[in-house]
């Protein structure tokens, strides 16, 4: 038994240096090989120009609900969908018969309103002239004369009926109150309509020029008003955007940004603004959907491409070289980005000297070395943070 025990103390202690001399001979081989190379940048101030992309809707500039002023049927429709009209135009035409026949009374009643006034206005004059002789009391003459007030309140109130059965009747032809272009017909010949249907009669947008909507962070409107020193100055200064419409394409005519809403939206802590955009072509429809694209300068930025980065959890990271090792600096990145570099805002200073790629395989303070220009890169493979 103890001659056993001897024998596998033996082999363990072998195992073990051999372990020993296997580790010493990797070591050595891996040390031979010198720090690893990695491309590298030296950062420099520049101007950079981004492009920040905001959700939009479009609305025409003036979309006017059509509704009847006065109720009866429908007898003709004037237009189509889709078509352009101008202000004043004949959209709808509502029975016009019991309209006409109120005129028509209307129009009697002051004539008889107005003989009446002539008659009692008459019968007062005689009456005054009767009173001047001592031949009637003067209660006689005031009753005349009230007579006469009264027919002439009466043709007033005949006269008002008249105007107002006139405008009724102007009421049954529907005109458009602006320039634009006709919607959706809701209600055909034949339909029984009022002031008080649930829908329209059909909507007229002013699509000449259309209002896009957006909203932006109260931080970056804080920042715009300040780089302007006011708001109305922001609104002067701030530059042309462009719309990418749904299908990814750039429309053709720039916007201008003519108003910021003084209120905060307490639920997403953005502010609205408002670009208008001419549209001679009527690409653009009201209730549509696009992108505003707003250019951003940024003066003496420092840019280092997106492959320096590396990120833990929220946290942006680019390795600095110094005194031959890599050491990790957090970094504070602009919001947008190119797609290819990213701007800076705080963590590096013109002069400093980054890893430019390869950033996954560094471990901070792992010894490194500058890759010459078109060299392959070295570093340990599978190396992460």
């Amino acid at each position: 038994m103890k001659k056993i025990v001897y024998s596998l103390g033996t082999a363990l202690l072998a195992f073990s240096f051999l372990l020993v001399s296997c580790g010493k001979k990797s070591q050595g081989m891996a040390g031979s090989h010198g720090p690893a190379a990695y491309p590298m940048q030296v950062v420099q101030e520049t101007e950079k120009t981004l492009i920040n992309a905001f959700p939009a809707s479009v609305e025409g500039k003036q979309d006017i609900n059509i509704l009847p002023q006065v109720a009866g049927q429908i007898v003709k429709v004037c237009v189509e969908e889709g078509a352009k009209v101008k202000k004043g135009q004949p959209l709808f035409v509502i029975d016009q018969v019991p309209y006409q026949a109120a005129l028509r009374t209307a129009k009697a009643n002051v004539a008889s309103a107005k003989a009446q006034v002539a008659t009692a206005e008459l019968t007062f004059n005689n009456n005054k002239a009767l009173f001047d002789k001592g031949v009637v009391s003067k209660t006689t003459l005031m009753t005349a004369e009230n007579s006469y007030l009264t027919t002439k309140a009466t043709l007033a109130q005949a006269e008002a009926s008249l105007v107002n059965a006139d405008n009724n009747l102007s009421y049954t032809v529907v005109k458009s109150p602006a320039n634009g272009v006709i919607s959706t017909i809701n209600y055909r010949v034949g339909a029984l309509v009022s002031s008080a249907i649930q829908k329209p009669l059909t909507v007229v947008s002013d699509n000449s020029e259309m209002y896009v909507y957006f909203a932006m962070a109260e931080p970056q409107v804080l920042k715009m008003v300040r780089q302007f020193g006011s708001l109305d100055s922001a609104l002067v200064n701030m530059p042309s955007v462009d719309l990418k419409l749904c299908d990814g394409s750039i429309y053709q005519h720039k916007g201008k940004i003519e108003s910021i809403s003084g209120i905060v939206d307490a639920t997403s802590g953005q502010v609205q603004l408002r670009a208008v955009f001419t549209n001679p072509e009527r690409l653009l429809t009201s209730g549509g959907s696009a992108q505003v694209m707003m250019p951003e300068v940024y003066h003496n930025a420092i840019v280092i491409p997106q492959s320096s980065v590396f990120r833990v959890q929220d946290k942006a990271f680019v390795y600095a070289y110094a005194d031959g090792k890599a050491q990790s600096k957090m970094v504070t990145l602009s919001p947008y980005d190119d797609g290819k570099t990213y701007v800076v805002l705080s963590g590096l200073k013109a002069g400093d000297k980054i890893v430019s790629s390869g950033v996954a395989l560094i471990r901070p303070g792992t010894q490194i070395v500058e890759a010459k220009p078109g060299a392959q890169q070295q570093g340990p493979q599978g190396m992460g943070h």
